[in-house]
């Protein structure tokens, strides 16, 4: 027996040891070529997916960052060909989300509207950047299949200046390592992504002596531009009118007119009109809080009454559940809310989940699990983190939309492009806005900075129409911010 016991462990100890050290490869690259149909042209380009270290002051690797680098194989010149480097947020969120719906050669099947079908899978992205611009989407620490390496400190990573740190170390080595020190450079970043991306615009220039050509903010947080009180509050009406409008709950004299038209009317009332009385608080008087009441309702979709129980300050989480209660049931979706959610009980003050990102998690998962195996070649046993385990985060001395500005200020190259949807009640459209107006007080770098608006949510590019619309936009972007050869980086 002991002799039978022995044998069946020498058989099983492989095994063992394969599942007790299973890791991801702190360096490796699987290299396959493709070709994609462009606004009509076929694109040739190599696909690297693979990882590179991120190391310690004394040169040994703490982690390692899985990326996939789309390079078009036609162009031998790279001097003039843009790279755009591209990061989702979260925090903890993998680069899966604008790989592949937005920018990448690859896209979702998905129906126009951004909703999953079945079979899942991928197609060809006929809107992709690609046909102007080379793209690597990068995957912080515990994201997508990037890992801390042995007993390193996790601590050293997840904060808002520590992910700044580390990511900007890491982008000098892949720039070097693919030789595009020359290449005109942009950063793209979604959601937390803009924290990101805004933060390392300052870090590259300062500490590694990269200067950007643009950024561009996809659904920006607030970027440590403060907003508490009053207009933070206030702030959210505009983005409340776009949900109300879309499900058809706003007064037919407004809920029969464009949906610009109607943002327009609630832009102006919340700056000009509604702002100041919430700022009085408790003296304002009686006449005027029932005048912005009423108000705040026909541009809500709201009831009176609910709005009067807030004093005004109506919270999304309340909103998302409040909209559809009385005449559907259902709630509206917090990153999307054109999207439905169906609740376990009519009250509450909030829904019980995200509708929006159960639906995305629902076509991306199986999208993303098989493209890299089947497409790109890149095999591995490693889970890849739709979201990733970064918590607690610091988010302690965020001066992100601070550090844009100084870049931007010593950097006459330097443009920045906002892209926001207006169904996004997470990071609203209207808030975007306002990081762009007080983004630099002085306003004498207005004419480096656009903002783009879209009729979708947080992932804008989900809907067919404005996937298309954005991608062109980031054309322009690029073509508006690379000076002809020879314009000197002055004032």
């Amino acid at each position: 027996m002991k002799r039978l016991n022995l044998l069946l462990w020498l058989l099983l100890a492989p095994a063992i040891i394969v599942a007790q050290s299973r890791q991801i490869d702190i360096q490796s690259t699987a290299v396959t070529q493709h070709e994609v149909t462009i606004k009509g042209k076929k694109v040739p380009f190599s696909a690297t997916a693979g990882t590179q270290p991120v190391w310690d002051a004394d040169g040994d690797p703490v982690a390692t960052l899985f990326y996939t680098y789309y390079e078009r194989t036609d162009v031998k010149n790279k001097d003039r060909r843009p790279l755009v480097i591209s990061f989702n947020g979260g925090p903890g969120s993998a680069s899966v989300w604008m790989h592949l719906a937005y920018t990448g050669p690859r896209i979702l099947k998905i129906d126009n509207e951004g909703f999953p079908i079945q079979p899942y899978g991928v197609k060809d992205n006929p809107h992709s950047i690609l046909d102007v611009a080379d793209i690597v989407f990068v995957n912080p620490v515990n994201t997508g299949y990037s890992r801390v390496v042995g007993d390193a400190d996790p601590k050293q990573f997840f904060g808002v200046n520590q992910d700044i740190r580390y990511l900007a170390e890491w982008i000098n080595t892949f720039v070097t390592r693919v030789n595009r020190w020359n290449s005109p450079k942009y950063l793209i970043g979604e959601s937390y992504g803009t924290t990101r991306v805004s933060g390392l615009s300052l870090e590259l220039q300062n500490n590694h002596w990269m200067y950007l050509n643009g950024v561009i903010l996809v659904s920006p947080t607030g970027l440590g531009i403060e907003r508490d009180g009053p207009v933070n509050a206030a702030n959210r009406l505009p983005y409340y009118a776009a949900a109300a409008w879309y499900h058809k709950m706003l007064p037919s004299d407004l809920q029969n007119k464009d949906l610009l038209d109607v943002l327009a009317e609630a832009e102006d009332y919340t700056m000009n009109k509604l702002l100041p009385v919430m700022a009085k608080g408790a003296w304002a008087t009686d006449t005027e809080k029932q005048e912005a009441t009423r108000m705040f309702s026909r541009y809500s979709g709201l009831n009176e009454k609910v709005i009067r129980q807030h004093n005004l300050d109506v919270p999304t989480g309340f909103f998302w559940k409040e909209l559809l209660r009385d005449r559907e049931g259902y709630t509206v979706g917090r990153l999307d809310s054109r999207y439905k959610g169906l609740d376990r009980m009519d009250a509450g003050e909030r829904p019980d989940f995200n509708s929006e990102l159960t639906s995305w998690l629902h076509s991306f998962t199986p999208a993303i699990n098989t493209y890299f195996q089947n497409y790109l070649n890149y095999k591995t046993d490693i889970k890849y983190n739709m979201f990733g385990p970064v918590r607690p985060w610091d988010r302690s001395g965020d001066q992100t939309g601070e550090n844009l500005r100084r870049a931007m200020a010593m950097n006459p190259y330097l443009h920045v492009m906002t892209q926001s949807g207006y169904y996004d009640g997470a990071t609203t459209y209207f808030n975007a806005k306002y990081n762009m107006w007080h983004l630099d007080p002085s306003g004498r770098m207005k004419d480096r900075m656009s903002f783009k608006g879209y009729r979708s949510g947080h992932m804008m590019y989900l809907r067919a129409e404005d996937l298309k619309k954005a991608n062109e936009d980031i054309r322009e972007f690029i073509k508006k911010s690379l000076p002809p050869a020879g314009t000197p980086a002055k004032y």
